[in-house]
This record gives structure tokens, C-alpha cells and sequence, in this order.
């Protein structure tokens, strides 16, 4: 009888014995401790096992939560088994002092295992020297073509694209594609379709590879490939792109240069990045903050960036003070009118903002344009109007309960109706004439529009006021 051996099993996954996140998807205080002690050790068998088991986002995420000189150890301990990937899953401000420490040869290394998109997406955060300095470190080929990407405009598509895809004559049969896809070795990681292109690269068609593999292995594929694919130009901007994607469900789109040969190829992924910066530069817009503003930036950075906009408001404030200025008189005689005239601004001011909310998003989608916005207009003065003769009925009767003046119900009422329209108004053309002039709508129509709102609901509150009461 063979005599009992133990034999090893496999290791049990680090993530299974220190998860790294909790029930709602935190990453666990204990976890990221447990990393900066095996880092302050040199634990790295421990912190090549654990970067081994993380998605890329997960190691981001890790990379966030660890202090500053610990991310920089964390990257060089772990060497070839580190994702560079990961360093696009942080703010540019941590990406940018982690690559500054890092030594070229180290990031030329990391570079070399990514794919095209991801590279150049790392690389654009560095200025040039720095680039050309990572750059000189990788072979001629990958230079060649990460050069040729960087060329290209910020935010087009052709900084987006990924250069490795799948290209093909087009007098061959499905079963010498297949051939083919089974002996490369340098495939993309992830791919949806088959390109066609001709002996000089230029585009001629694409075939998904659902239409492939249901087909013969004899049928050629010059009666499979969709000549009219849907496809991007290198210099398309990249919101474009992505509304392209949206509106006819593409998971990939194919990416010409300007004499129409294929040079890349978009997918999915990148675009759902696209609109996640978008949406993100649009939100801190709205609120006058810069759009390269992280949370790792430290306090002066911050306010600096913050204080060209707040100066801004400061002198949009003061003139709309100047308007109370104008009726000091009848401010003195009538102390009601002081105390209720920031309600009529405010409610101006809130209905503004809503229907600017809704002119801004739907300028960004091309939603409103000039076949529909004369209608758009005049339906958003209505809304405001509706709701300024609702709100003049609960103001007026709350401002007669409160001061037992019967007049002052009617003043602040009419007034409402006035700055409810005149913000109703305010928000939706401001924006459109911002977009006419080419200026960005969701920086600049805040603090326009809330000028509008406070200037008129000061001026038609206390307007009425005097013309109701007759102060001199």
C-alpha cells in the first residue's frame, strides 16, 4: 500500500484571506494598512501576490488610498508584476508625482506591456521632455507608433484610438482569417471585429466576428465585410465619437487618417472614459471650478484655481447691490421691503439654475440647436411664468400674514412673476448665446445668469414697491 503523502494545494488568494473592500465597496482601512506594512518591510512576495490578484481599477483605487512615498515603493517592489494600467485609474495629480519619481527605464518598462491607448493616455500627462525621455528607452517600432498617436490633436480621436487591431486583404476566405487569428501572436487583447483593407491600408470594410463565425470557412470575405461601416476620423473630437456610440449602440468603431487608411480602431471602453470626463469637466464647470482640479491637489492649488471665478462673482454681486442702492430711501421707510427683497432674488435665481441645468446638458448633446430653439424658449418662458403665478400666490399671502401690510402681498407677488420669467428667460438664452460665441455654456452661464436674476428681481421688487406705495 502507497504510503500517504502530503501534498501542497494551491496558495490561498491573498484577497480571500484580507479582502480589500467592505459591504459597500470601500477599500478597508485594515487592508491598506496591512499594504504599507508589508511596503515599509519589503514584503514583495506579499505585494507582488496582491497587485497579481487586483483588477487594474482595484489597484487604482489601492494606489489612491496609500501615502504618497508608499505609492512610489509600491510600484518599484512589485517591478514586472505592477499594471501600469492602474496609473490611469488615478487623478493626474497622483499619476504625475508617482511617474516623477519613478526612473525612465522603470516607465519605459511598464509602457511596453500596455496597449497603444493606454500608453499614450499615461504618456500625455508628462510634458515633452519627459515624454521624449520614456520614449528614447522603448524600441523603434512602439516609438515610432506612440509618437505618431501623441501627434495628435488633445481629446480627438486619434489620441483615443488603440493602433493594435486585426487587418486583412480582402480576397481571402473566413477560414484563412480564422488561420490566421489562430497562429498570430500579437493580437489584440480584446477584439469585436475584422477589418478589410487593401495592399496600402486603406479602409475598405469591416466584419464582425459574429458574421464571421457563422459563416463557411470557404465563403469569401468580400461578400461578408460592411463597406458603409460606421467609422472616425483621427481629428474628430472625442465627444463627437462618443456620441456617435450612443446613438447607434457601436462597441467599436474602426479610425481612419485623412487619405481614409486604417490606423486604429476605438472600442467601447475608451468612450465610456470619454464620458465620464466629460460629465466631470461639465459638473465642475457649473460650479465655476477648473476641470484639471483633483482631491489629492493641495490647498493653494486649489485656490487658486478657484479665485478667478469667485472674482468674477464678487463683481457681479456688487452690481447687483448697486441696484439696492438705488432704492436707499425706500429701503429706510419700509424695513419689509429689505427683508423680503433676497426672496424674490432667490427664487429667481433657483428657477434660473434649473432651466440652465437643462439648456446646458441639452447644447452638450446637441439636443437643442436652431430647428427647435425658438420652441424651447418659449416653452421655458411658460414654465417660469406658471410657476411665478403660483409662487406670487404663496408669497404674497406668507408676506401679508407676516408684516399685516395687504399692499406687500401684491408687490412681492408681481415681482416673483417678473424675476420667475426673466430667470426662466435668462437661463436658457445665456447659455445659447455662450455656445453661439463659442464660449464654453456650462463655465460662464452661472454667473451671468444669477446677475440677470438678482438684478431684476431686486429692481422689479422694489420697483413695483415704489410705484405701489407711492415713497418718495
Amino acid at each position: 500500500m502507497a504510503e500517504d503523502m502530503d501534498v501542497a494545494g494551491p496558495a490561498e488568494p491573498v484577497l480571500d484571506r484580507l479582502p480589500m473592500r467592505d459591504e459597500d465597496g470601500e477599500i478597508r482601512r485594515e487592508f491598506v494598512e496591512e499594504i504599507a506594512r508589508a511596503i515599509a518591510a519589503s514584503d514583495t512576495a506579499f505585494l507582488r501576490a496582491v497587485v497579481a490578484e487586483l483588477h487594474e481599477a482595484d489597484l487604482g483605487d489601492l494606489i489612491a488610498a496609500l501615502q504618497p512615498d508608499d505609492r512610489v515603493s509600491l510600484v518599484e517592489l512589485t517591478g514586472t508584476d505592477f499594471d501600469f494600467s492602474a496609473l490611469n485609474e488615478v487623478d493626474d495629480t497622483v499619476r504625475e508625482e508617482i511617474l516623477d519619481e519613478l526612473e525612465p527605464e522603470t516607465v519605459a518598462e511598464g509602457v511596453r506591456e500596455l496597449e497603444s491607448d493606454d500608453a499614450v493616455e499615461l504618456l500625455e500627462a508628462l510634458d515633452e521632455e519627459e515624454q521624449e525621455e520614456i520614449l528614447e528607452k522603448l524600441p523603434p517600432s512602439e516609438r515610432d507608433a506612440l509618437e505618431r498617436s501623441l501627434e495628435y490633436p488633445e481629446n480627438s480621436a486619434g489620441r483615443r484610438m488603440q493602433t493594435e487591431f486585426i487587418a486583412v486583404p480582402p480576397d481571402w476566405t473566413v477560414g484563412q482569417v480564422i488561420d490566421f487569428m489562430r497562429n498570430a501572436s500579437n493580437l489584440p487583447e480584446r477584439f469585436y471585429e475584422i477589418y478589410v483593407v487593401d495592399g496600402e491600408q486603406h479602409w475598405q470594410g469591416a466584419v464582425s466576428l459574429d458574421a464571421l463565425l457563422r459563416s463557411p470557412e470557404s465563403a469569401p470575405l468580400a461578400d461578408l465585410f460592411d463597406e458603409d461601416r460606421r467609422r472616425v476620423s483621427v481629428m474628430d473630437d472625442q465627444e463627437e465619437v462618443a456620441r456617435l456610440f450612443g446613438k447607434y449602440n457601436l462597441v467599436a468603431a474602426p479610425v481612419v487618417d485623412t487619405g481614409n487608411r486604417l490606423v486604429g480602431v476605438i472600442t467601447i471602453d475608451d468612450v465610456v472614459d470619454v464620458i465620464e470626463e466629460e460629465a466631470d469637466e461639465e459638473i465642475k464647470a457649473l460650479g465655476g471650478i477648473t476641470s484639471d482640479e483633483e482631491l489629492s491637489d493641495n490647498v493653494w492649488t486649489i485656490a487658486r484655481g478657484r479665485f478667478n471665478w469667485l472674482l468674477v462673482n464678487l463683481a457681479t454681486a456688487f452690481l447687483a447691490s448697486s441696484v439696492l442702492g438705488l432704492f436707499e430711501g425706500q429701503l429706510e421707510k419700509m424695513v419689509a421691503l429689505a427683508v423680503l427683497a433676497p426672496i424674490v432674488a432667490s427664487q429667481g435665481g433657483n428657477a434660473a439654475t434649473q432651466t440652465m441645468t437643462v439648456a446646458v446638458r441639452a447644447l452638450a448633446t446637441r439636443e437643442l440647436g436652431a430647428n427647435n430653439a425658438f420652441r424651447v424658449v418659449v416653452r421655458e418662458a411658460l414654465v417660469g411664468l406658471v410657476n411665478g403665478l403660483a409662487f406670487a400666490i404663496i408669497t404674497g399671502v406668507a408676506a401679508v400674514a407676516w408684516f399685516r401690510i395687504p399692499g406687500l402681498g401684491v408687490v412681492i407677488g408681481l415681482a416673483i412673476v417678473c424675476n420667475l420669467v426673466a430667470g426662466a428667460l435668462g437661463g436658457i438664452l445665456i447659455p445659447m448665446v455662450l455656445e453661439r460665441v463659442r464660449a464654453d455654456p456650462a463655465v460662464a452661464s452661472g454667473t451671468f445668469v444669477t446677475t440677470v436674476t438678482d438684478v431684476v428681481g431686486f429692481f422689479s421688487f422694489l420697483g413695483i414697491a415704489t410705484l405701489w406705495f407711492g415713497l418718495k
